[in-house]
């Protein structure tokens, strides 16, 4: 009896066993509406880190597939990453794969450090794919994120070379501009004619999460997070083989845009091995005003890297360099006026700066070293997946001074950063999942020359986060976590002269200055927490609400600048005595998505304590309005609104609006820079590989301004554009034509600098030509 009993178990056992091993998952991978096969399409089960490619003929399968719920991913290298969840129940489950340029539920890196829908995230995501990027054609980073009417993203600029986003208002040292999850290194979130060395035409897709992202990024990130995708080193953790890659030609009017890129990469085994590279110019843009003087660009970029992808570990380097020249447009106007006290009011630079005046143009040269590695484990215990990066980055800027022929170095920005981040991924264990980890910086930043604002400073970051998610019933998930963040500015009040023989103190007279004594050493400690649920209201929508409670340190500008910063066409003044900012938000989104109607709709309120911003004094210093770095507390309010509605089966309704309100709540008075009321109405034709998209881009006017800052006339302009897509078995063609501004308006952008100088781009054509082979 005995021995039968054992007999019976083991083959209960072994028939358990070899039921739980049964279940398969299969399924193909099509191109668009050719419906050919596309091989190497690497389907990913996330849950279990297993990967397999597609065949010849388009095909996949996963066998011996445990009873569960998974999340399937087809990832194809320049096309967007494509999602579907699956329950498995010991029987064969088919899943199919549609690959297309288009899609309309994007995958999101940023949010919570994994791949999910951004129509499940618990923040606001915008997604712009590499084919929306490469449609764009636009000379910098911050032009070919422009203005995304209904996603809140607007444009910071002081000429196109340095344009950069602007997220709900927030700008600056708020937003946070990655590439794949790290610091790029650069200085313009310190100031508006600084670029972001960011190559346009090797990004796989931009990631822009609207809202405080404060947990995994610590405290710039209270307004929001851009992150540049490459795929490189956030979606590569496993390899494929052969040879894929993608060429880029594009071209332009009204500036004179040629340039193009392309990429390779090749695996064999277990290594794989990339590389791109791409070169960019313009010339002096048109308007219907007239050329805008010194408004060019140039760009060269280069990227290389290997990566070794075992069964339980994998290993990825990559250098990258980037070099950038660009005009900033009537900077040097504003330097040759330090002491005309005429031109003391935005209103009165229009048409005044070259009367009897010497004419100075600057062009800013910005180099950036890049070297990064990254890496990771796979385990079956309690911690699944742990991942790593190291990154430094070398950053150079010089300005140039020409004048009469003679031309000079003013000022020579450096900026050195050595970053890391590590997570640790828990295994599910029942409805409980997560990540935590840890994050620093080591940063020294100088300038030599007539902009050295701030001394030699060393900045030490480190912080810890905890970001867990519980499944509290079908559709109804629960997310909290935490952040415990210090920075460290270590100053130095003298440096060694360009020769090196002695000593020379730094704007001495500035330490018995008005705004706060002399330079010391700061140090901030703070915390950040975040609590969100989301829950299926009715099928096919998902609501969510968010608290977040986010702490940010003073930046080095605000703590140290002393002096004419021709980047914020003020004279600044630092205080070393600054507090941390706190900041208090509920963020509310409602999301539908069906085959006829995908909507958003997004609505936040953010209060601010010991907001900083700059306070004009009311006196002129170098023929520039003299401002100190203050706090008060402040509010921001905002709506996002956005739609697409299937009018025919060839035809789509497209629609967005937004809308910000900031202001300091004891005085009622509107913070600078402010985005408008903004909408956008598009009727776009599909049919086949054919797409056909005139659209009417409105702005009311924006008479809430700051002191000093004048209005903005209200606008509406017209955009065309259209592109064929002709989809072979091993190759994409995309043809494009986009024509902007088409009724040659006049308008102007609220958030430059220079608009009451220089309007923007008149009427013109880009032409953009793109092949991916796979």
């Amino acid at each position: 009896m005995h021995r039968f009993f054992l007999t019976a178990i083991n083959m209960l056992f072994l028939s358990l066993t070899v039921f739980a091993q049964t279940a398969t998952i299969s399924g193909t991978a099509r191109l668009g509406d050719s419906g050919k096969p596309v091989q190497k399409v690497l389907v990913i089960i996330s849950e279990l880190g297993r990967s397999v490619e597609t065949d010849l003929d388009g095909r996949y399968e996963f066998r011996d597939v445990p009873d569960g719920t998974y999340t399937l991913i087809a990832h194809l290298d320049r096309f967007p990453d494509i999602l579907r969840q699956v329950k498995v129940e010991g029987a064969q489950v088919q899943v199919d794969f549609e690959i297309a340029l288009l899609t309309q539920d994007p995958i999101t890196v940023t949010v919570n450090a994994k791949e999910q829908s951004t129509f499940e995230a618990f923040q606001a995501v915008t997604v712009i794919d590499s084919l929306k990027l490469a449609l764009s054609a636009q000379p910098s980073f911050g032009e070919a994120l422009g203005n995304k009417i209904g996603d809140g993203i607007a444009k910071r600029a002081f000429g196109p070379g340095p344009a950069r986003p602007v997220i709900r208002g927030f700008d600056g040292d708020r937003v946070l501009v990655l590439q794949d999850g790290m610091r790029i290194g650069s200085l313009a979130s310190q100031s508006g004619d600084h670029s972001d060395p960011v190559d346009v035409l090797s990004l796989d897709r931009v990631e822009v999460v609207k809202g405080p992202a404060t947990l995994l990024y610590g405290s710039n990130a209270v307004g929001g997070v851009v992150n540049a995708v490459t795929g490189h080193h956030e979606l590569h953790d496993r390899p494929h083989g052969g040879l894929r890659g993608y060429l880029t030609g594009l071209g332009g009017t009204t500036n004179a845009l040629g340039g193009g890129g392309g990429g390779l990469e090749y695996g064999r085994g277990s290594f794989l091995f990339w590389g791109s590279g791409s070169g960019q110019r313009t010339g002096n843009y048109d308007t219907p005003e007239g050329k805008i003087p010194n408004s060019q660009t140039r760009m060269t970029n280069g990227r290389g890297g290997f990566g070794y992808y075992g069964s339980r570990s994998y290993l990825s380097l990559s250098y990258s360099y980037n070099n950038v020249r660009y005009g900033v447009p009537f900077a040097g106007q504003f330097e040759g006026h330090h002491h005309d006290d005429e031109l003391r009011h935005p209103a009165a630079w229009r048409g005044r700066l070259h009367e009897d005046h010497e004419e100075v143009d600057i062009l800013n040269r910005a180099t950036n070293h890049n070297l990064r590695l990254s890496g990771g484990f796979r385990s079956s215990s309690a911690i699944e997946n742990i991942r790593y990066s190291l990154n430094y980055n070398n950053y150079r800027m010089e300005e140039i001074e020409s004048s009469s022929g003679i031309t000079a170095v003013g000022s020579i920005f450096r900026n050195r950063e050595f970053s890391y981040r590590t997570y640790f991924d828990q295994t599910r264990t029942g409805r409980l999942s997560g990540t935590f980890g840890f994050s620093g910086l080591l940063r020294r930043y100088r300038v030599d020359g007539a902009e050295a604002l701030a001394p030699p400073v060393e900045h030490n970051n480190f912080a810890a986060f905890l970001l867990e998610e519980v499944r509290l019933s079908s559709g109804v998930k629960f997310q909290f976590g935490g952040r415990v963040e210090t920075n460290r500015y270590d100053a130095t009040v003298f440096q060694a002269d360009p020769f090196g023989t002695r000593r020379m103190p730094l704007n001495i007279g500035r330490y018995d200055g008005p705004s706060g004594g002399a330079i010391r050493d700061r140090a901030f400690t703070g915390f950040s927490g975040a609590a969100g649920l989301s829950f299926s209201p009715f099928e096919n929508a998902v609501f969510v609400v968010n608290y977040t409670h986010s702490y940010r340190a003073p930046a080095l500008e605000e703590l140290y600048n002393y002096g004419p910063h021709i980047g914020t066409l003020t004279f600044e003044i630092g205080d070393a005595n600054l507090n941390r900012e706190r900041t208090d938000g509920i963020d509310l989104a409602l999301r539908y998505s069906s085959s006829r109607l995908r909507a958003e709709a997004n609505l936040y309120y953010y209060n601010i304590s010991d907001f900083v911003f700059l306070a004009p004094t009311g006196e002129f210093e170098d023929g520039l309005p003299v401002a100190e770095f203050k706090q008060a507390d402040s509010r921001f309010a905002g709506i996002e609104l956005g739609t697409e509605l299937k009018l025919h089966d060839y035809l789509f309704l497209n629609a967005g609006l937004d809308a910000v309100d900031a202001e300091l709540k004891r005085t009622n008075l509107p913070l600078p820079r402010i985005p408008p009321l903004r909408g956008r109405l598009g009727l776009e034709f599909r049919y086949r590989g054919l797409s056909l998209l005139p659209e009417t881009i409105m702005a009311r006017s924006q008479k809430q301004t700051f002191a000093i800052e004048t209005p903005t006339a209200g606008y509406t302009i017209f955009n065309l554009t259209a592109s064929y897509t002709l989809f072979q078995q091993h190759a994409a063609h995309v043809f494009s034509i986009n024509g902007f501004n088409l009724g040659n308006r006049l308008y102007r952008n609220h958030l430059s600098f220079i608009k009451d100088l220089a309007p923007e781009i008149g009427r013109g054509v880009r032409f953009t030509y793109t092949v991916r082979f796979f």
